[in-house]
């Protein structure tokens, strides 16, 4: 296999030339190696190559190849833990041995765990030893983005967080765009408060193609008499540095939302039906903080509803009609939210088909994790979407219903180009549009 050097796609390095080979590579087990601690070092030793997650990835059960095996995809990680702190590393050492990795095996990985893990987690849930795989992926991601090994729309888009605030753009684009949806609903979205109890967080998915998430989120807020504000300097709530490896724009962009909250005096964070930005602030905030945030809550707006549901704050018309749920993997399997959406669910007064995988053993709808801002990944994308297709045709149900807006770009996208014509629906903008307001 030819090793040419692949251009720098991202900001590791000052310089956006060619980089050598050997410095790549070195940078690479530089960031596998300084994600290395007692968890990691377990995992390491632990798998005894049963195989069984890769009947839990979807990548590879569309697909068959076995290079999409979960495990498989960490093999450079793998190396770098051999060199540095596994059973023999102190002979390695001693004799200067290196880690037997090459710049085309790390660009063949690249492709590996930023095209085909969608960090869902469904391999951890089947591993018999309780590795964490998805856990590790996400740290091997650290060590390609120092070796600049990026997928280049995913590259651009993380250099827009870094550089204009948000991957949407500018403050100044933030805030234009609220206005239009003002005007477009004819709503006020109280902007830039110096006081309020809680902060509104959006992802660039609701400020481009998903308007009504917006009005209808902030006219909720409004029945329940929240003191709430969005903010022109912290509204970011996808956190595109956890996606690609970025930690230090990771950390940025979760102290920014915390700073600003504090500064307000808002005791809640409300993130918007995002499961990624739920899993960086929820799960991660403390560690790039640097001490506890137990003053501030962070709350997905799957809680808030379900929350208000059951105390009887919101009240909602029964639909009355059939419905399928697809559980967006960060919220329901890793974040432990699958009570929350039948609560709504179920407040709707809808029948629920429940997919033949659902909650825990969801399927990941195939474009989280960053793959669905990764063009080349676009083909393996749509074959992953093709289990969830047929598991929603299997129900026959007359809705098919979501709390990811991440899942519903990954759902309209997937389905326009295959020419389904299931529409997905925000579980969010059901309730707005049945709330009973007295």
């Amino acid at each position: 296999m030819a090793t040419e050097t692949k251009p720098a796609t991202t900001q590791p390095f000052d310089a956006q030339g060619d980089i050598p080979d050997t410095v790549r590579v070195a940078s690479a087990m530089e960031g596998f190696v300084s994600e290395f601690g007692p968890r990691a070092s377990s995992y390491m030793n632990a798998c005894v190559r049963c195989g069984l997650c890769a009947e839990a990835c979807h990548f590879h059960l569309a697909t068959g190849e076995a290079k999409y095996t979960p495990i498989h995809k960490i093999k450079p990680f793998e190396a770098a833990y051999s060199q540095t702190q596994g059973p023999f590393s102190w002979i390695r050492r001693a004799f200067g041995i290196a880690p037997v990795v090459s710049i085309a095996e790390l660009q063949e990985w690249e492709e590996l765990i930023f095209d085909s893990c969608t960090l869902c987690g469904r391999c951890t849930l089947a591993c018999p030893m309780g590795i964490d795989i998805a856990e590790l992926v996400k740290e091997a991601r650290h060590g390609m983005f120092q070796a600049g090994l990026l997928p280049d729309r995913l590259a651009q888009i993380t250099g827009n967080a870094k550089t204009k605030h948000s991957p949407f753009g500018e403050p100044a684009d933030f805030v234009k765009a609220i206005h239009a949806i003002e005007a477009e609903f004819s709503i006020t979205l109280p902007l830039d408060k110096p006081k309020a109890d809680l902060l509104l967080t959006l992802a660039p998915g609701d400020l481009d193609e998903h308007h009504n998430s917006v009005a209808g989120l902030a006219r909720i807020l409004d029945s329940l008499n929240i003191d709430w504000t969005l903010s022109s300097v912290a509204f970011e709530a996808t956190n595109f540095g956890y996606l690609s490896g970025d930690t230090e724009l990771q950390g940025e962009l979760t102290c920014r939302l915390i700073d600003k909250a504090r500064e307000i005096g808002a005791t809640t964070i409300l993130l918007p039906e995002c499961g990624h930005a739920w899993g960086a602030l929820r799960w991660e905030a403390a560690r790039w903080y640097g001490s506890p945030i137990g003053d501030i809550r962070i709350l997905h707006t799957l809680e808030l509803l379900a929350e208000r549901i059951q105390m009887g704050e919101i009240r909602l018309r029964p639909v009355g009609e059939t419905a399928t749920f697809h559980d967006p993997c960060q919220q329901i399997r890793r974040g432990g939210l699958g009570w929350a959406s039948r609560v709504v669910l179920k407040a709707l007064g809808m029948e629920l088909r429940e997919l033949e995988n659902a909650e825990e053993t969801s399927f990941c709808c195939g474009g989280g994790g960053g793959v669905l801002a990764n063009t080349r990944a676009a083909p393996l994308r749509l074959q992953a979407f093709e289990i969830k297709r047929k598991e929603v045709e299997a129900t026959g149900a007359e809705h098919f219903i979501t709390s990811c807006g991440q899942c519903r770009l990954q759902f309209d996208r997937s389905r326009k180009e295959t020419n389904w014509d299931k529409e997905v629906e925000s579980l969010l903008e059901l309730v707005a549009v049945n709330m009973i307001i007295d």
